[in-house]
């Protein structure tokens, strides 16, 4: 323990313990990464157990084509709102 932090007020010790972010944004970071590992998990599968086959309608469907794409970038969008949110100090 050096001198100035013998010296620092409880309140000076407890905003240097502090974390980069705030938990409410942390929350942010969370639902972002549900929202991308969702799409992720929409895009999957789609393949055929025969090579020699290959089934359009199932490869590209709506689900992977579409939907799955939206919610990998609203997931991005969200990581993106959460570092950057700065929460009202009140």
């Amino acid at each position: 323990m050096n001198k100035r932090e013998k010296y620092m007020s409880k309140k000076e010790k407890v905003e240097n313990e502090k974390f980069a972010m705030p938990a409410k944004n942390l929350l942010y970071i969370l639902a972002g990464l549900l929202l991308m590992i969702a799409g992720y998990l929409l895009m999957t599968g789609g393949g055929s157990k025969d090579p020699a086959q290959f089934d359009g309608e199932a490869m590209f469907s709506f689900r992977r084509t579409v939907i799955s794409p939206l919610l990998i970038l609203a997931g991005f969008a969200v990581e993106i709102f959460a570092i950057m949110h700065k929460p009202r100090k009140v």
